[in-house]
This record gives C-alpha cells, structure tokens and sequence, in this order.
C-alpha cells in the first residue's frame, strides 16, 4: 500500500515539472496577483510631503508665500473590521514658514483620506480632510493693538481645518491641490483668522 501511494505521488510530480517546463517551452507565465498594500505599513511614517501656497489672499498678509512640510504617520490599529477602521485618521504633524515675515504656525491632528470612485478611477484621484490645533507667531490680542500688515488672530493656539483634492501618479508619489483655514471659532477677542491656498508633492512608504 505505501510503494503503490509513492508511485502515485513520484507520478504526479513528473507530471507537474513537465507541465512546467512545456510552459516555459511555449513563453507562457502563469497571472501574478494584483497588488495590494500590506494590512499593516512597515514604517511608523505613512508618508512625507512638501509644498507651498499663498497667505490668505484676502487679507492684511496677502502677497506673501509659504513654504510648508508635512509628516503623516501609520494609522494606529483601532478595529480589525476594514469598514470601521476606515473612519480611522493617520497622525499628522506640520509646519508653515512664511517668507513675508507674516504668521507662521505649526500644527498637530489627524488626515482623513478617502478614493473616489476607486472602481472607476483605479484609485488615481482622492480627497482629503485634516483637523486639528495649530500654533503661530501672529497677532493676538485686541485688533487695536495688532500691528499693521498682520492678521487679527485673537489667541493662539488656534483650530486648524485643511482639505485637498489629490492624484497618485505612481504608487509612491501623489500631487495635491490644497486649502487650509485657521482661526479660533470665536472664542476670543478677534477671529479674522488665515486662509492659505496652495499644492503638495507627496512620497508614500
């Protein structure tokens, strides 16, 4: 019973290796599996990203830009069930250096990124939300008191909401269209607040 189980065995790898090889012999290769990201990233950085844009147009600081850097990191593990750990933000972290000597802010909180029509688009186009704390080196105070050029910020820290339409031209870069808003939601004495327009270039790990 065992050497008649090895003959089947021996014969079925014999068979096997030649149909290998007659495949090779004919120039064909089996499909290879789409791609898919791993559950988990392999670094704690999810992606890194430079861009600039323009101090709110509107404003006593229009006609000055800023450059602006930005680190987004790994989703931390909230639910196994992908549905839920969609609604789950990657840890963002920034800055914003204006070249006008106007305001200039860092911030912290978390990016929401959401494919559009990822079916049809071939997940190519996407669109993105931020919200979070920022902290700058403008005006604060009573608009009397704010000096000339400068933008009445109330206080500091201050609430920071972003959104961005982007594009993946690769699997590792992506350019974005962006907008940024931040003021104080009323809470103190003036909330001009700042809106800065602009674009990112951005390298995903």
């Amino acid at each position: 019973m065992m050497s008649k189980l090895i003959r089947i065995l021996t014969g079925a790898a014999v068979l096997t290796a030649a149909h290998g090889v007659e495949a090779a012999d004919l120039g064909y290769a089996p499909p290879r599996a789409a791609y898919a990201p791993p559950a988990q990233p392999m670094s704690i950085v999810s992606e890194v990203r430079i861009g600039g844009s323009v101090q709110d147009p509107g404003s006593a600081e229009r006609n000055t830009q800023n450059i602006n850097g930005e680190i987004l990191f790994a989703k931390p593990l909230v639910s196994l069930d992908p549905f839920w750990q969609a609604f789950v933000p990657r840890p963002t972290a920034g800055g914003s250096y204006n070249f006008g000597g106007k305001t200039s802010y860092g911030y912290l909180g978390g990016t929401w990124t959401v494919d559009l029509f990822p079916q049809t688009l071939r997940n190519i186009v996407f669109v993105e939300g931020f919200f979070g704390v920022g902290f700058h080196d403008g005006a604060t105070g009573i608009k009397a008191i704010t000096p000339p050029g400068f933008n009445a910020l109330g206080c500091n820290p201050l609430f920071r909401e972003a959104a961005a339409l982007g594009f993946r031209l690769t699997e590792h870069w992506s350019i974005m269209a962006t907008v940024e808003h931040m003021s104080n939601a009323g809470l103190c004495a003036n909330n001009r607040g700042l809106t800065n327009f602009g674009g990112k270039l951005g390298y995903t790990f």
